[in-house]
């Protein structure tokens, strides 16, 4: 535990001197984070994936469609998937999108 200075000239001191110390620490933390944030904008984007599985709404959230990785017509509820458990549920009966054809792309036909 560190004893401050009794005296008000020296507790004026110490504070002026803290905030000084306190301006240059975030300084260099916004130039770290911006350091951080500039690397991050340089990498390229993750691929997308292959497949995906859109959930339906409500309890259990079973399959409903499925997608290519590209699809423009997927939403929120997508997940990716591995090409075999997309065989499968076409095999199923789970429909393939009508505007990017999962089932085409794997040559399993509907």
């Amino acid at each position: 535990m560190s004893v401050l200075p009794p005296d008000l000239p020296r507790l004026q001191t110490l504070i002026t001197y803290l905030r000084g110390e306190l301006g240059r620490a975030e300084q260099a933390l916004a130039a770290a984070e911006e350091r951080e944030a500039a690397t991050a904008r340089q990498q390229p984007p993750p691929e997308p994936p292959a497949w995906l599985v859109e959930r339906s709404i409500g309890v259990g959230r079973l399959p409903s469609r499925l997608h290519t990785g590209d699809c423009w017509d997927t939403g929120k509820r997508c997940v990716p998937a591995a090409a075999e458990l997309v065989r499968r549920l076409l095999a199923e009966g789970v429909p393939a999108c009508i505007h990017c054809r999962p089932d085409t792309a794997l040559g399993v036909l509907e």
